[in-house]
Order: structure tokens, then sequence, then C-alpha cells
């Protein structure tokens, strides 16, 4: 056993070097900012949900410097709840407090929330993406553009490895008391149990943290956090072919990290890479594939198979590492286990006894929706959960009318599978 792990260690500088090209990646001190591993870190990519980090940084930004407080209900438009998924599906109207808009961020990653949560902040979309560039130019990160709050493909929004690992150093110092939002396993709002898409979290020891990502342009992203004998340290991979290859490349990483003593370049030192424009890796990742199963593959739909055994994408070549590893690929194995997390509860609607504003988009009038709440009086449920089931049922639109609304012939196909999944869920009781 000993030897096999001297193979891999001997190995991963060769497969990371091969690997290079299609997949950056870096391994930084948290305390120090100093680089212990990376190749083509600074070269531009396209980030995906991990862009949801950034959205998080401006708006705790925005509570530190007293415009709302994690407690202010923000509202959703039409705008935000037309999101392409993952969403919650929430309808125009709905009110959702902060807090509970960035758990569901984290865990979930649905992007009509994103959108919320940037309209309400700075009145529209484009103005909260000025926000991000403008806190973006601020922490250093110089490979980065953001146009929109959620990752969304679009050509001229990216990142680098690099300054994503800035970024997630920056939430860490700058938040230390909201660490824990990162962290969480898996929320619970009302009868719905949503897991974490982030397979490290209580399988890699030590794992504490942050964000994935998936679009076929970008491929599976990750940034994570682990801590070792009181010393954290920060992984960025981008680019890997599956969920299961993201999560084996940044326990690697960890692994190793964790043998390495500080002494590298600082983040900040790292020289600028060659190229200024991200590749498109749509036809390495998902070429071939119809659109149902392009809808499938989103995050929203995979989170099982990222927290399983065997979960490649299907169809996805396997990883550099996956074919060149058959020894152990880490030291410390990933559980193949379902782990079992203890839920945190989120709701919709404001805090009970909220007095405060409502945030909205400034872009459009507000919708004519009713307003829902979990916690607002209810004369026909005599019980605070009635409640709660009763305004989450009816601030989430029905199967039926997602059907009526996008069920066109040229988009049936895109969301079957997951009207297959929504229907298959039992209702509220």
């Amino acid at each position: 056993m000993i030897a096999s792990y001297r193979f891999v260690f001997a190995l991963a500088p060769l497969l990371f070097v091969s690997a290079a090209a299609a997949e950056p990646f870096l391994l930084a001190d948290a305390q120090t900012g100093e680089v212990l591993l990376q190749s083509d870190a600074t070269a531009p990519w396209f980030p995906a949900s991990t862009t949801k980090l950034m959205t998080t940084y401006v708006a705790l930004s925005a509570v530190r410097d007293g415009r709302l407080t994690m407690d202010t209900p923000l509202t959703m438009s039409a705008r935000a709840a037309r999101s392409a998924p993952s969403k919650m599906g929430f309808r125009p109207g709905t009110l959702v407090t902060l807090d509970n808009a960035l758990k569901m961020l984290m865990v979930k990653s649905p992007n009509d929330v994103a959108v919320m949560v940037a309209e309400s902040l700075s009145g529209s979309v484009e103005a909260f993406a000025a926000e991000m560039n403008a806190a973006a130019t601020k922490l250093g990160m110089r490979e980065s553009h953001f146009v929109n709050p959620n990752g969304l493909h679009d050509a001229d929004h990216y990142s680098s490895a690099r300054d994503m690992a800035v970024l997630a150093r920056a939430l860490l110092r700058e938040f230390p008391d909201q660490a824990d939002l990162f962290a969480i396993g898996e929320l619970q709002l009302g009868a719905q149990i949503i897991r974490n898409h982030n397979g490290m979290l209580g399988r890699y020891p030590g794992a504490d943290g942050m964000k994935t990502g998936f679009t076929c342009p970008a491929g599976w992203n990750i940034v994570a956090t682990a801590q070792r004998n009181g010393r954290r340290l920060i992984a960025v991979v981008f680019g890997a072919p599956s969920p299961r290859v993201r999560n084996d490349e940044a326990a690697l990483l960890f692994d190793r990290g964790f043998d390495l003593s500080a002494g590298g370049q600082r983040l900040e030192a790292l020289p600028a890479a060659a190229s200024n424009a991200p590749p498109d890796m749509r036809d390495k990742i998902c070429r071939g594939r119809g659109k149902a199963r392009m809808l499938a593959m989103q995050e929203d739909f995979v989170a099982a198979m990222a927290n399983a055994p065997g979960g490649d994408a299907p169809g996805a070549a396997p990883g550099l590492m996956s074919m060149a590893m058959e020894a152990p690929p880490h030291s410390v194995a990933l559980s193949t286990e379902r782990v079992a997390f203890t839920p945190v509860a989120v709701f919709v609607g404001p805090k009970p006894g909220w007095d405060g504003p409502v945030l909205a988009t400034r872009d459009a009038p507000p919708e004519t929706s009713p307003t829902v709440s979990a916690f607002a009086a209810d004369k026909e449920a005599s019980r605070p959960e009635e409640s709660a089931k009763a305004a989450l049922s009816s601030s989430v639109k029905p199967v039926a009318r997602l059907r009526r609304l996008r069920g066109t012939p040229e988009t049936r196909a895109r969301i079957s599978a997951a009207a297959q999944r929504v229907a298959a869920k039992k209702p509220l009781k």
C-alpha cells in the first residue's frame, strides 16, 4: 500500500503537466496567500456557478456597509423567475431574506435567486455586475470580468483559478462569521431536502467549503477549502470532465499540499497567462448529447452523481488522472458512503416581526402576484409549520404551469428530464 501511494505522488506532477492545457488548477495557503501548486492558474476560464462566490462577496459587503441586513427581504422579479435552471422556481413577488437567499445560493445554486439578489441590492443585474467588477478590481482579480450574478454562459464573463482563490481568501478573511455559509451539507425547505453539489463535504477529511459550478463551455469547476492541524488550504480546479474527476483532483491537491511547507509565490505575484480568451470546452464536455441530456447534466440534476461512487457524467471521457491512476488516486480516500448531514432550515417570506424595507428591482414595477410568507398570518392554518407549507406551495410554480409556459415543441426536449423529476416529488401535505 505504501508503495502504491509513492507511485501516486511520483506520477502526480507528470499528470498535472499533461492536464494543464485542459484543466487549470491552483492550491494556495489561505492564511499567507502563498501558492503551493499551480498550472495555468492565470489563464482565463468560464467560472460557471463559482461566480456566486462573488455574488455572495458583494452581498456581504453591502451588509457590512449598512445598505441592508441579513434579514432584509428580497423580491423575486419576473426577470429573475425566467432564469434558466438550476433554480428554485419561486413565483414573481415571492420574498426571501438575504440570509436564506445566500444559503440557497451556496447549496442548490439557483440562478433565479442569484438574479433576485442582484436586482434587489443594486436595482438591476447590470448595476450589480458593475459592483462585482469593482470588487474584483479592489481585490486584485486581474483576469476576471463579470456580466451576471449566476455564471450562466456569456463570452464576456470569465475569471481564472488564481482570481477565484483570491476571492475565496477574501471571503474567509473579511467575513469569518459567515464561513459556515460555505459548509452547509443540505437545506430543508418545507418538506424538501436539498443537498449540496460539493462532493468534498463530508467525504474529504477537513473539507469545509466552498462552491462548485458547471456549464458545457466551462466544464466541471470547483473552489474548495480544507483544514488540517490548524492550516487551511484553498484548491481550485477548472474544466474537469465530470464531478467525480474534479473531486479526485481537488483531493489530490489537498493531499500533496498538506505535506508541503509554505514558501512559494504569493497569489498576486503569479505572471499573466499568454492567452487572453477563455477556451470553450463545449465539444469536449457535451458534444454528441441531446438537449434533454444537457439539461439533465445541469448541477441541479447531478448532485447524486457527484456524491456517489462511479460518478462520471454519462458518456464523459474519463479524466487524465482517473485513467492513469489505478492505484488509489489520493492517500486519504474519499468516502463512497452517502453522507448524513443535519439539514439547515430555510424559509420563504420575511422573518417574523420584520418591519423594515423590502428590496426589489428598480427596472420594472413590482409584480402583481401576491407576496407570500412562510410566517404570515394564515386564518386557515393553526400552526406555523402549516403556514410555511402553504406559503411554499403557493410560491413555487406547479409542474403543470411550468409545462404550459415552456412546453413548445422546440423546448419540450430540454425540460423533459426536469419535468419528470419535479413530477415525481410528493406534494406538500
